[in-house]
């Protein structure tokens, strides 16, 4: 194969001792990118097997095509375009956000790695892509690149690079972008690539009035259909459910997302919605009540008594279950734990958007605050096994 020839011939420049030895961390990255390893292990137990990690990367990056490719149609749909022409406008604004990602985030893996003359981890293949797909389209590029450096240097490298990480870095980067610059994170603007349309998203309304609300452009009610399909104003990759469900198929289809855990976000979120469906015609709202005190009782009523599944359909609630939660360096490793750790984060990101009225969407704050308990749940998991097993020694002696 000619690729494979040209790569051998330069690979003795870019070896140790060779002219650019410097660069021996830059230059294994795009050859074990282009082919596959032909190293093995040389201590514990494993098996042969043709994929890597970076081949595993890869098919995430594949599961995110499908919600990629809508949310770009979306950006042009929401500022009234339609077909190509609303796809190309929509491409044309996404592009240089998943540019400045990939830049700022490779230079710095790369300068890490090379500084320390380790391999180039293979984890930011998907998190350049998850951090433009979790961005209102208006967002400025300086500040992606600023949360993108955020989430590589202290999300990732600090702890010892990609499987070291405590955190999501990609949702270390939305927090950061939206604690630190909120006014250019939030709003009804920063939803929309165009000035002069603005509007509430579908769980803004939804939490303020109970209603999926209008669309900006046309003026039409938002039905539980446009919201499933992804119709709606939202961050680039979240709003099409049908999309991220294609790609959990993908993920699950090739084993490279545990089922548990996905499972487990969504029932955590359905059965604490349902919850709050039995809770909500308690809550009365006392005649002498002041005006603001009322709407905000009757607006929090409204949003505690919709239908569990719309908690699922909009929002960020579907893309965090698939794609975030599911992390395999970040979520439980134990199968029970996966259990645990969903419901609890699904759970929580309703108690979250219920009960903070001030930040409706809560799947991100949800599923870092997950992240930080999940190892102490593994650890009791398997401190309970532990007992068990001995429990079991004792009792055939």
């Amino acid at each position: 194969m000619g690729l494979r020839k040209m790569v051998d011939k330069m690979k003795p420049t870019f070896s140790k001792g060779g002219k650019l030895g410097f660069l021996a961390s830059t230059f294994d990255a795009f050859e074990t990118f282009l082919f596959v390893p032909n190293t093995t292990t040389t201590k514990g137990a494993h098996i042969r097997d043709c994929n890597d990690m970076k081949r595993t990367m890869i098919v995430v990056v594949v599961a995110l095509i499908p919600a990629l490719l809508f949310g770009m149609y979306n950006v042009g749909y929401q500022v009234g375009m339609t077909g190509f022409s609303a796809f190309w406008f929509g491409f044309l604004k996404v592009l240089p956000i998943i540019v400045v990602s990939y830049v700022v985030g490779l230079a710095i893996e790369f300068g890490f790695a090379q500084s320390r003359g380790h391999e180039v981890n293979e984890g930011f293949l998907v998190t350049g892509l998850l951090i433009p797909m979790i961005m209102p389209v208006d967002v400025p590029l300086w500040i992606v690149a600023l949360a993108t450096a955020f989430a590589v240097v202290f999300g990732k490298e600090v702890f010892g690079g990609t499987g070291m990480n405590v955190f999501n870095p990609a949702l270390l980067a939305r927090a950061f972008a939206f604690f630190a610059y909120t006014p250019q994170m939030s709003g009804e603007k920063v939803w929309y690539a165009c000035d002069a349309v603005s509007g509430a998203t579908a769980l803004e309304s939804l939490s303020t009035t109970g209603e999926l609300g209008v669309n900006a452009v046309s003026g039409e009610s938002v039905s539980v259909c446009d919201a499933f399909l992804g119709f709606i104003p939202g961050s680039v990759g979240e709003t099409s459910t049908l999309a991220i469900l294609i790609g959990a198929a993908i993920l699950l289809f090739t084993g490279v997302s545990s089922w548990r855990t996905m499972l487990s976000v969504f029932v955590g979120g359905f059965v604490m919605a349902l919850v709050f469906n039995w809770i909500a015609p308690s809550i009365e709202i006392p005649a002498d009540a002041a005006e603001d005190v009322a709407a905000g009782l009757a607006s929090k009523k409204a949003f505690m008594s919709i239908a569990p599944y719309m908690h699922l359909i909009v929002g960020g609630f579907a893309f965090g279950a698939v794609f975030m939660a599911t992390d395999p360096v970040t979520s439980a490793q134990t199968n029970t734990g996966k259990y645990i750790v969903g419901f609890m984060t699904g759970a929580l990101a309703i108690v979250i958007r219920v009960c903070n009225p001030a930040y409706p969407e809560g799947m991100m704050l949800s599923i870092l605050f997950m992240n930080a308990l999940t190892p102490l749940v593994d650890y009791f998991v398997v401190e309970r096994n532990m007992a068990r097993r001995k429990r079991r020694i004792k009792t055939v002696k």
